[in-house]
């Protein structure tokens, strides 16, 4: 008969916390939260763990750096109610976003490239300095004043109302912006996907430091396709833990020849 691998052994929550830098209250909060598998107690009440506790353990903090705590969670707790084809829907959907991750840096990239002098139509002379108007600005993008409204509300520029005529009056940060919406709506992006984007060129203080910080970008979206690939692996070896037979020795017993 195969014996159940979490009754083998016997670990301290100290023993879990020690080996990753972590409080006995951290192990106990991640049992609790279903990342660890139930524990046992002994005739006193005391938890007590087993290796496949601390190959879970080890298996969640390797999922984190890739996937963010809650979906390593709620990874974890598919796999400990036996459920891993929820699990590796959940590492999918992980993958997926980081694919998504890498076309809008894509996109982002071609849009700053296409985005040269004449990309940025040049500002009207009666709306200030380095200004224009809507009718200008959608003219010389070559869409509707209408689409420009649309994408006011959606938080894609942000233009002034004139205090005298109460008409938009749209600066240089405004034109820049609706001249790189203009080239990322003709990428395929929608207008969600793409406030972000311009919200990040904001935020950077124009394309020419967003440019610069794009090095980083691809770094870190590197890193998160390499801890995907580790915490598989944890997670692949915790799988076989838990379906891996384990004998349990008991108690020395003397022969007895009588």
């Amino acid at each position: 008969m195969r014996q159940n691998p979490q009754t083998a052994g016997r670990l301290r929550p100290v023993d879990l916390a020690r080996r990753h830098g972590l409080s006995t209250q951290a192990v106990r909060n991640y049992e609790a939260a279903g990342i660890l598998p139930a524990a046992g107690r002994t005739a006193h009440g005391y938890r007590t763990y087993t290796p496949l506790h601390a190959d879970a353990l080890g298996t969640f903090l390797a999922l984190v750096p890739g996937h963010g705590h809650a979906t390593a969670t709620a990874i974890m707790r598919a796999v400990n109610r036996d459920e891993p084809a929820e699990a590796l829907r959940l590492i999918d959907g992980s993958h997926a976003q980081l694919l998504e991750d890498r076309r809008t840096l894509d996109a982002v990239e071609r849009a700053l490239r296409d985005l040269g002098p004449g990309a940025v139509p040049a500002p009207d002379e009666g709306a200030g300095p380095g200004a224009t108007f809507v009718g200008p600005l959608a003219g010389k993008l070559g869409i509707r004043p209408a689409t420009l409204r649309k994408w006011e509300r959606a938080g894609l520029v942000t233009p002034r109302r004139d205090q005298r005529t109460g008409y938009r009056v749209y600066d240089a940060a405004d034109v820049r912006d609706a001249a790189l919406a203009h080239q990322l709506r003709r990428g395929g992006y929608r207008l969600e996907q793409i406030a972000p984007l311009i919200a990040q060129v904001r935020a950077a203080g124009g394309p020419e430091p967003l440019a610069a910080a794009l090095d980083d970008w691809h770094a870190r979206l590197a890193a998160r396709g390499r801890a995907m690939l580790a915490g598989a692996a944890e997670l692949d070896a915790y799988l076989r833990a838990r379906d891996r037979p384990v004998r349990v020795q008991g108690p020395h017993r003397p022969q007895d020849n009588t």
